[in-house]
């Protein structure tokens, strides 16, 4: 059966490379940086299912020191200029699309198919990580597309994903750390405080204020968090079960839903999202560390209110 180990051991193989090229760039003034840094979350990826929590634990504290004492710093070797870039682009014209487009298009196929194959009684995938699993699955066929399509040489996705990653930083290891401090304050009891906190400030019968208390707490738990899936259980326990639901009597599949929409434009206007907000401007070379938040905080401040009003009007019985 393929659980999500199997893109653990992909993280493991990436993460472990980029260790080694950063340590065999001898221009690069932080090499041993970041061949540490990469190479310790690589031993985490590839062992750490095997590892004792205090091993785990140490590894990541190892991670910490390494960049805050050192920092993971970007490499300018073996980077196109804008000219040869230019050139690739004109040569390939919208042939470019094709793997990108392929991850999402595989992702959704594998989806549904995978999880209704068996083997001798036994599913193929894990049924509660389909979807992780034909992501993974996705992102390989992605990368085969592009070297027939494109025939960069063999090195190329490994020295590109370094300089990606080298790029990024630190924060490449955000949605790993924020999913694992959703579930931490769930298990804490931190949905309880803040039923309590909103229990006492929201009248009772008031509908618009306990909807716009979980929009609105949904989106600023995730700019805090940097992750939606890790505030969802925290405010929908801690607001839309007992007010929206039992309370109000109000649709939970619709809550549900639309609470997940206002999660995510707290998204769209956080650092704390690394991988959606910080990796396009190392992926683009922008200049400003916060153009891609500048330009979404507007559609995620009217989205938020369209999420808050339909709420209000299609989850309660009028």
């Amino acid at each position: 059966m393929i659980t999500v180990e199997f893109l653990y051991r992909l993280m493991g193989i990436l993460t472990g490379t980029a260790a080694v090229i950063n340590l065999r760039d001898m221009a690069h003034p932080s090499r041993y940086a970041n061949a540490a840094f990469w190479g310790l979350w690589s031993v985490s990826f590839l062992f750490g299912s095997a590892l004792p929590d205090l091993a785990n634990g140490i590894l990541i504290l190892a991670m910490v020191a390494v960049a805050s004492l050192r920092g993971v710093k970007a490499s300018g070797g073996e980077q196109q200029t804008l000219a040869e870039r230019s050139a690739s682009a004109a040569k390939f014209g919208n042939t470019l699309f094709i793997p990108a487009l392929a991850i999402p298009a595989v992702t959704l196929f594998a989806n549904v198919t995978l999880g209704k194959i068996t083997i001798g009684g036994v599913a193929l995938v894990d049924p509660k990580q389909v979807t992780l699993v034909a992501l993974g699955l996705a992102t390989i066929l992605s990368l085969l597309l592009g070297l027939v399509l494109l025939r960069p040489p063999l090195r190329a996705p490994f020295v590109e994903a370094r300089r990606l990653l080298d790029s990024v930083g630190w924060a490449a290891m955000l949605p790993q750390l924020l999913a694992a401090l959703g579930a931490v304050f769930a298990a804490a009891g931190v949905g309880t405080v803040v039923s309590t906190l909103a229990a006492g400030w929201i009248p009772d019968g008031a509908p618009l204020l306990s909807v716009a208390a979980y929009t609105v707490g949904m989106a600023l738990l995730t700019m805090l968090m940097g992750n939606a899936f890790a505030a969802f259980p925290v405010m929908t326990l801690g607001i839309a079960v007992p007010l929206l639901v039992t309370q109000l009597h109000g649709d939970p599949t619709i809550i549900a839903a639309i609470g997940m929409l206002s999660g995510f434009c707290g998204t769209l206007m956080t650092p704390m999202a690394a991988n959606f907000n910080l990796v396009p401007v190392a992926l683009l070379e922008l200049p400003d560390r916060y153009a891609v938040i500048r330009v979404q905080w507007p559609t995620a401040l009217l989205l938020l209110a369209t999420n808050t009003a339909l709420m209000y009007f299609f989850a309660f019985p009028h």
